[in-house]
């Protein structure tokens, strides 16, 4: 082997070895980025179920807490102005839509938290997050886009690649005989 042959193998070996462990460092660090994105997501959805249900002071005074006879739909629903306006007004103050909205919150945010069952907690706060967008219409600062349609695709996201399994209860789920047997729980 000549030397330059030789630098040319060191070369290509140290290439390699950079790679790999690049390509390690960057999948770890995605997994850990998607697991930090759940977990925002999770605070995000029970800080709301809390705030609505004890009334903390911030989007809900106290004495409009569930808890204290408030509804947690009213004040966001009764003052929909945009084009279904009229279809969520109807729907503020519910006990009905108010159970929903609250179990809602409070079960997406505990699976997101748990880092279990995001395929259904990612469907439910689809659906959950487009209702918000549509009562969001028509919207302010961008004729489609608003967080409410990232956080659902986010949502899909963390679901698709299993983001439960890192800092979450998600592998252990997943071998659970029901869950092989339903992956729809996963």
């Amino acid at each position: 082997m000549t030397a330059a042959s030789h630098h040319i193998h060191t070369v290509e070996a140290r290439e390699v070895k950079s790679a790999a462990v690049a390509g390690v460092t960057a999948q770890t660090v995605g997994r850990y980025a998607f697991a930090g994105v759940r977990l925002l997501l999770a605070f995000e959805f029970l800080w709301a179920f809390g705030d609505k249900l004890f009334g903390w002071g911030l989007a809900t005074p106290a004495e409009r807490a569930w808890v204290n006879g408030g509804s947690p739909t009213t004040g966001y629903l009764s003052n929909v102005e945009g084009t279904f306006g009229g279809f969520f007004a109807g729907l503020a103050g519910n006990a009905f839509i108010d159970w929903l909205f609250m179990l809602g919150l409070l079960g997406i945010g505990a699976a997101l938290a748990l880092g279990i069952g995001l395929r259904i907690a990612a469907g439910a706060g689809v659906v959950l997050l487009m209702l918000m967008w549509l009562a969001s219409l028509p919207l302010a600062n961008n004729p489609f886009v608003d967080a409410h349609i990232i956080d659902a695709v986010v949502l899909v996201g963390l679901a698709a690649v299993a983001a439960g399994h890192t800092l979450g209860l998600g592998r252990w789920w997943a071998e659970l005989p029901m869950v092989k047997k339903y992956p729809v729980l996963r």
